[in-house]
């Protein structure tokens, strides 16, 4: 088949280089001109496992084409995805602009019958705003073009993205005839041989289930990390308590990690988006709302142990940092814990070398010349002359570091984990200060 996908960003590319995975003819289109450059080129703008070599083998075959060209993009396929970004308004509500902008083009362009998809993450009612935005082009070009708009929301994880593609859990598509239904069941159908994946329903709940997934998943981490910190005042261990929880398959073991609170591109905007969608029906979503007034307290958290265990006064401590993204497999800074700790140790006066397998190049760009932090090529190199270590980012090669090393390169020898890697009882038996989420004691 034919696919156009608009937006070369996370979920366009991803998209795109997977559908032509599986033999389509796939056309990704963008405004940035330096972006498509770089992609015909050979370069991949973002890090993700795995996607540059689809990207690769695609483009030789054939199936995979990056353009400008509006036209050609409309013209080519009987699918156009819109996978544009929708990042969050001034007043928390998802920014439809560029969504809209896309719909624009479309009907400014389209000459025969399009299935228009909505892959981005979007409000509800989303749909019937493309439908008008290409039918209002349609009129102003005096045209008669039949078109469908459908919701097919992308349930992708940063880090196992072509994976959760190629093998997906579910395919969400909300649709308002049976024609539009059945093309997109041909479509997934190679995605979908084991077993039927597909669930099918209208547009405006497939519109809603993709913000309720991200909404739950927010919500289970946010509870676990208020038990965290209430269990540190009752002088509990929530490592115990996370495993006697889990155990209940009711509950279960996923996304019940304490931590430094959850970044990215999703949850944090699709919980807020979905708040003020709640708020501007008419709904107080008081419990949303909770979950992300959690979020940014716990986000703040370290920084407040590192600040006790050095009576306030950090001016002149250097701190080393391990881990700068978001969440391991990515080089997304998004909203990341990170971000808000160095930022409170800057402005407390401390200096912050910080190491990440992936993300110092995005930590570079996000901070261009910024005095007090120093990016470093190495896990241990970050801990030449620091007085302490944090861990944002629970990177594998963090998992099992030589604690000897650590001793003696960190002047104070204490380490403050965002991340529970590490039994107390063994890092404090090295002659070590330790301080976890949730570990028994503030």
């Amino acid at each position: 088949m034919k696919l156009t996908i608009f937006g070369s960003g996370y979920v366009g590319l991803v998209t795109g280089a997977c559908m032509a995975e599986m033999g389509n003819h796939v056309v990704c289109y963008d405004i940035d001109e330096d972006k498509i450059a770089r992609l015909n080129n050979g370069e991949v703008p973002i890090y993700e496992p795995g996607l540059d070599a689809y990207i690769a083998r695609n483009m030789e075959s054939g199936r995979l084409e990056f353009t400008t060209d509006v036209k050609k993009a409309v013209d080519h396929g009987l699918f156009q995805f819109i996978s544009v970004g929708t990042p969050p308004d001034e007043d928390g509500s998802a920014d439809l602009q560029h969504v809209l902008a896309v719909a624009t083009a479309i009907g400014e362009n389209m000459d025969e019958y399009r299935i228009v998809v909505d892959k981005s993450t979007v409000p509800v009612g989303t749909a019937d705003k493309v439908k008008v935005e290409i039918q209002k082009a349609l009129d102003e070009r005096g045209k008669s073009v039949e078109f469908d708009v459908v919701s097919n929301p992308e349930f992708l994880k940063e880090g196992a993205a072509i994976g959760d593609f190629m093998k997906p859990d579910r395919i969400i598509v909300g649709t308002d005839n049976p024609r539009t239904t059945e093309l997109l069941k041909s479509l997934y159908e190679p995605f979908n041989r084991n077993h039927d994946r597909l669930i099918s329903m209208d547009i405006r709940s497939a519109e809603l289930t993709k913000y309720a997934a991200n909404a739950m998943l927010a919500t289970k981490i946010s509870f676990m990390n208020e038990l965290a910190n209430l269990a540190e005042r009752f002088g509990a261990d929530i490592e115990n308590v996370r495993l006697g929880i889990g155990s209940d398959p009711r509950i279960g073991y996923h996304f019940i990690y304490p931590g430094a609170g959850y970044g990215g591109s999703c949850f944090p905007k699709d919980v807020q988006a979905l708040a003020k969608s709640a708020s501007d029906s008419g709904y107080d979503a008081a419990l949303l709302n909770a979950v992300e007034e959690v979020n940014l307290r716990q986000k703040r958290r370290i920084f407040e142990k590192i600040q006790s265990h050095y009576n306030g006064d950090l001016k002149g401590k250097t701190v080393a940092l391990w881990g700068l993204s978001f969440k391991p497999g990515t080089d997304d800074m998004r909203a990341a814990p990170s971000r808000v700790i160095m930022e409170s140790l800057w402005n407390a006066g401390a200096s912050v070398r910080a190491y990440d397998s992936e993300a110092l190049e995005e930590a570079a760009r996000l901070y261009p010349d910024r005095q007090g932090l120093e990016l470093c090529e190495s896990a241990y190199g970050a801990l030449d002359g620091a007085d302490a270590l944090v861990i944002i980012t629970e990177w594998q090669e963090f998992r099992s570091p030589d604690f000897t090393v650590l001793k003696d390169k960190l002047a104070d020898a204490v380490i403050f984990d965002g991340r529970n890697l590490y039994e107390p009882d063994t890092v404090e038996g090295l002659g070590m200060q330790y301080y976890a989420i949730g570990r028994g004691r503030s």
